[in-house]
């Protein structure tokens, strides 16, 4: 299995706690030798909870700040996943996942990852573009709007140019293109050039994601499209539905942890920190010894 590092966003007040129960959602069903990295940008990691760093520690998972003042005019947080792609990491491939994702089930991480391709799946839908979004997308970079057509996965009224989900994306970190770009560099490149073009409306908050395909192919890289059981979203319209047990889902995209206990999957995020760190509950984590450990055994 190529070399992986997964990364995520942990930054208080919310996403922090996120980070830690998908953490520990990453620790049951990824193998052992997967690098779990959390970003904080620079100006907020002083206020991460003692309990939060005391979890993630127990989970081997590095905390590293990242700097984000200035590197978007005006500020832009969902950006912050792009700069976080940026930061060096030793591995052969690297994922970014939004921290309000939970892993269901054991995943063989060979399945998600493709040499000379970016991994992701469809959106879920993208009803705040306007009809010729794409043709002004492709157009400010000087390019034809592709032939390939994708079905999104929560709006199936017509096929669209490939647009992909920018919270689980996984990528080849020593690919570089004709530029000498890695797949970040080039991300960037693209969001940079589209944030600055004329007749592009409402960059924000979609800058990430509308530019996440063009991104792919100004890298020179290729898109593998995952299935809708390795990133399965929730919310939207299936809230309120029944989740699908009978599918083989390993991840699921929540969004809100109202959305996750909606679907009768929040205890799983309570029984997965427990196993990794002792207690359910983030809050209790200095009151119990790390499982496994001497002090465990002791008690």
């Amino acid at each position: 299995m190529p070399s992986l590092t997964l990364f995520f966003i942990v930054e208080p007040p919310t996403y922090q706690n996120m980070a830690c129960y998908l953490a520990a959602s990453l620790r049951q069903h990824m193998p052992p030798e997967v690098q779990l990295v959390g970003y904080c940008p620079a100006a907020s990691i002083g206020a991460i909870s003692p309990e939060v760093r005391e979890c993630l520690a127990r989970m081997d998972v590095d905390l590293r700040a990242f700097e984000t003042a200035g590197r978007f005019d005006p500020d832009y947080p969902h950006g912050n996943k792009m700069l976080a792609c940026l930061e060096p990491r030793d591995t052969e491939f690297s994922g970014f996942m939004d921290s309000d994702i939970l892993m269901l089930r054991s995943t063989d991480p060979a399945i998600l990852l493709r040499s000379g391709h970016v991994s992701a799946s469809v959106a879920a839908s993208m009803q705040w573009a306007p009809p010729d979004i794409w043709d002004r997308l492709y157009g400010a970079m000087g390019w034809p709007v592709p032939e390939d057509r994708v079905m999104l996965m929560r709006d199936k009224r017509r096929a669209v140019p490939p647009y992909f989900s920018s919270g689980f994306v996984l990528f080849p970190e020593r690919h570089r293109n004709d530029r000498g770009q890695s797949f970040p560099e080039a991300w960037m490149d693209v969001a940079r050039r589209i944030d600055a073009a004329e007749g592009i409306e409402k960059t924000r908050p979609y800058l990430d994601q509308m530019t996440l395909p063009l991104a792919i192919r100004h890298a020179g890289l290729d898109a593998h499209i995952l299935p809708e059981d390795q990133h399965y979203i929730l919310g939207g319209k299936l809230r309120g539905k029944p989740f699908p047990e009978e599918r083989h889902i390993h991840l699921v995209h929540y969004r809100k942890w109202e959305v996750l206990k909606e679907a009768g999957l929040a205890e799983r995020g309570y029984q997965a920190l427990k196993r990794a760190v002792g207690t359910r509950k983030i809050a209790r984590v200095f009151d119990v010894a790390k499982p496994g450990s001497a002090e465990a055994a002791a008690e």
